[in-house]
């Protein structure tokens, strides 16, 4: 490992208060970006070394793999993360179309929504998993917030309330208790947790999250984001009074200006409770 990937892993697992996905994604990008410099070249870098010409460098080479718009996209946001640790934001230009960066294909027109199959679940032995599981279906969680839930901090009442560490971006949010189903499953988990998370006392994370990994592939269930997808999905018709065109419903072109306003606001609410900033991204879910 050369030096730069030594001292940006550093930099990057520096900051605790930033979700661990996040941290994960952000390391293996700055870990690739570090090797692909020295391989073009720029040796002995240290991260306060980064210039304009780096980053035009690795556009460059990322390009000519052949990358995905939002795969691009997010490694120049990894870059800009870098640039600003070191106090440098100006190296990295702004915008993405400086760099030729084209707009990321939101709607592919794919249902990529999931249901938890209860004879994969019953294959799962640990309890705490299962658990996350029925929590990622139920409230539309992020695997690493439904591995750190804390029914006790969490459990408002009417309302659930995620900590900004477990959350991407560190952005805390909240998501409305609807259903009786809602409400006992985290009485469920509150009596299996107590004080604590769905993290065993014996366990760290990254060991429980390995245990999740393992345990959920033997099971045929590693594909779990589609479980965000259904409940973005069951949210919009909830809110529109109608499917939305992921799951068969109508396509906005056909929608009355009434309807046009039901639209907007179901998709809100559903980019608040998914913990999006922005509406456009509810597109992946709900087409």
């Amino acid at each position: 490992m050369q030096d730069l990937e030594y001292a940006l892993r550093a930099m990057v697992r520096r900051g605790t208060r930033t979700a661990y996905g996040t941290r994960a994604a952000r390391e293996d990008v700055l870990m690739q970006a570090a090797r692909a410099l020295h391989e073009m070249g720029f040796r002995k870098m240290k991260p306060e070394s980064l210039k304009p010409k780096h980053v035009e460098a690795l556009v460059s080479r990322w390009q000519e793999q052949g990358l995905s718009a939002g795969t691009m996209k997010n490694r120049m946001a990894h870059l800009r993360w870098w640039a600003g640790a070191i106090n440098k934001a100006p190296v990295v230009a702004r915008e993405n179309a400086f760099y030729g960066i084209g707009n990321r294909r939101f709607v592919t027109g794919e249902d990529k929504g999931r249901q938890l199959s209860a004879e994969r679940l019953g294959q799962i032995r640990d309890q705490h998993i299962r658990l996350s599981l029925r929590l990622q279906e139920a409230f539309g969680l992020r695997r690493e917030e439904a591995l750190k839930f804390s029914p006790a901090y969490a459990d408002r009442g009417d309302h659930i309330r995620l900590k900004d560490s477990w959350c991407k971006g560190g952005r805390a949010r909240e998501i409305p208790i609807r259903t009786p189903a809602q409400r006992a499953l985290l009485d469920e988990a509150r009596r299996l947790a107590g004080r604590g998370s769905l993290i065993p006392d014996n366990k760290s994370y990254i060991q429980h999250l390995r245990t999740y990994e393992r345990a959920t592939v033997r099971a045929g269930l590693d594909k779990n984001h589609g479980l965000r997808h259904a409940y973005a999905q069951r949210r919009y018709a909830e809110i529109a009074g109608w499917p939305c065109p992921a799951a068969g419903g109508p396509p906005r072109q056909v929608l009355t200006p009434e309807q046009r306003e039901c639209d907007r606001e179901a998709r809100q609410q559903v980019s608040r409770e998914l913990g999006h900033e922005r509406i456009a991204v509810v597109a992946v879910y709900c087409g």
